[in-house]
């Protein structure tokens, strides 16, 4: 979900090729083995209230919703296109949650209304003014102690991670992606005022490293 004075970028860059975006990750990516210890790392709880922010075609939420019954789990992305598809995923997986078509820094939800907020595979599609929006916006509806959860493209472990990360930013633009190659988010999570925030895993992929970052909301001062 980029900002309005940005050219909107969708999940494959093209809105034509949304219908390759699911195939694609879950071949190139290893999508369950991030996604896997993403939802580990959160520790979702029965009765918690569950964000997950710039979620695509569902895969993540409905993961959280199917691993542990009893969630309240939204579901919020800025394309109408691709919120359909979750919502016939979610039918078929025998899912229940919801899902709310919305920009990640002008969220529809009321402070304090969560307990956690994941994202996966979206902060690099958002430049660093939106990054940092985003964050703010994520802050303002996390409950105090509210922990974040990200996985998304981070620092390369190697060269040889960096050199395959190239193909991922010809596809999104190196504008939106640099900051993520140059591992960004852990500070710009702190500007946000997040605590406790940590880098919690690295994995390899065939596009480059995936990070796995958490943060915490502290408690009113």
């Amino acid at each position: 979900m980029a900002s309005p004075r940005q050219q909107y970028i969708y999940a494959m860059r093209f809105s034509a090729l949304t219908a390759l975006y699911d195939p694609l990750v879950a071949f190139t990516a290893r999508e369950k083995h991030f996604k896997g210890a993403l939802l580990a790392a959160a520790q979702l709880r029965p009765g918690q209230r569950v964000l997950d922010v710039g979620c695509g075609t569902g895969t993540l939420a409905i993961a959280a919703s199917l691993q542990t019954p009893g969630l309240v789990v939204q579901g919020l992305d800025g394309d109408d296109n691709i919120l359909r598809r979750a919502a016939g995923k979610a039918v078929r997986a025998g899912a229940k949650l919801t899902f709310r078509q919305g920009m990640s820094f002008a969220m529809p939800y009321l402070d304090n209304a969560f307990d956690r907020v994941l994202s996966s595979l979206f902060f690099h599609h958002l430049g660093t003014e939106d990054k940092r929006r985003t964050l703010d916006e994520i802050r303002r509806v996390m409950k105090p102690q509210g922990e974040l959860y990200i996985a998304d493209w981070g620092a390369p472990q190697n060269r040889l991670m960096r050199v395959l990360f190239y193909s991922i930013q010809l596809l999104d633009g190196f504008t939106t992606t640099q900051g993520n190659v140059e591992g960004v988010l852990p500070e710009l999570m702190r500007e946000a005022g997040f605590a406790d925030v940590r880098l919690i895993r690295q994995i390899p992929t065939l596009f480059g490293t995936m990070a796995i970052y958490g943060g915490t909301k502290p408690n009113p001062a």
